[in-house]
């Protein structure tokens, strides 16, 4: 099974107008809400897969009700932890350029008392895990080693991580070794204080994250696919060319397919593979979708891997 962990779960409203332009105005042409954050979306791709997964959150307020709403209909098991404070809600604007703007709250306060119940509930199911995939940002006042101990109890357990945020977070998680990372380029470019454009830029950048503690690192490019590097090899890993209508959540697509692919026993190329095939496969879609297994394998035979060594 794989577990996701969303210390930091959203109310996701996503609104599609005809453009988005500045001074002039926009017309909607749809709107919809849905539960939210990395490793919800996570799960949502891996049970469409066709894998075995179990999202474990967080809930607050009337939000927090909604999110668990919307969850119950989702067809794969979830579990929410209830906290005093009012979850987040996001916002989501996209045109049908492919052109967006997302918005995102910082999240609630969640207390020393509450943190300490979602550790115990994570604990609780990680014996049953082969991957945990821990996504997504924490609130504030959330210590930032938090994702620490939570990678720290899986090894424990012998069960491998990935993980998927951003910032101090990040930093400090990459001081327990998680199995994989996968940075975006802006996150990337933040952990590192440096602004990488080129594919030896690139291949620097992941040569020092890995030095930095994470096993292996997959650097998402966007539309140019990602650079994957394990301790044995580096691999670019090229999507065809597409037309993106919404490439806002391709980043959770890429992490959720690579994780399946893994639990699947496939190679890390490989998974790789189709990491970058779900996230370019997701990004065609309109709004706020996942591409399903079907749809990732019709851009899984386009996508090419080539080792770098």
């Amino acid at each position: 099974m794989i577990v996701t962990f969303t210390v930091n779960p959203s109310l996701d409203r996503t609104v599609t107008v005809d453009r988005l332009v500045f001074e002039d105005r926009a017309y909607i042409l749809s709107r919809s809400e849905d539960a939210g954050g990395r490793g919800i979306n996570a799960s949502r791709v891996i049970h469409s897969f066709g894998g075995k997964t179990l999202a474990l959150l967080t809930g607050g307020g009337s939000t927090g009700t909604k999110i668990e709403k919307f969850l119950a209909k989702s067809g794969f098991p979830s579990e929410a932890m209830r906290i005093e404070n009012e979850s987040r809600t996001n916002l989501t604007i996209s045109d049908r350029q492919g052109l967006a703007i997302k918005l995102n709250e910082l999240g609630p306060p969640i207390s020393a008392d509450e943190l300490k119940q979602l550790y115990n509930l994570l604990e609780a199911v990680i014996g049953k895990a082969s991957w945990l995939m821990i996504c997504g940002s924490i609130p504030p006042g959330v210590p930032p080693h938090f994702y620490c101990e939570l990678i720290t109890l899986a090894r424990s357990r012998k069960v491998k991580t990935l993980l998927d945020t951003d910032g101090e977070a990040l930093i400090h998680a990459l001081e327990t070794h998680p199995t994989v990372i996968k940075p975006n380029l802006q996150e990337a470019e933040r952990l590192l204080g440096t602004v990488l454009i080129t594919k030896s830029q690139f291949l620097q950048a992941v040569d020092r994250i890995r030095a930095m503690g994470a096993e292996s690192v997959i650097l998402s490019l966007g539309s140019r696919g990602a650079i994957a590097k394990d301790a044995s090899h580096t691999w670019e890993v090229i999507p065809p060319r597409v037309d993106a209508l919404s490439p806002i959540g391709a980043g959770d697509a890429l992490a959720a397919a690579f994780v399946w692919a893994m639990d699947r026993k496939n190679t890390f190329a490989d998974a790789a593979r189709w990491g970058v095939a779900a996230g370019t496969a997701s990004a065609i879609l309109p709004g706020m979708q996942f591409a399903n297994l079907q749809q990732t394998k019709e851009i899984y035979k386009q996508v090419e891997v080539k080792p770098l060594d």
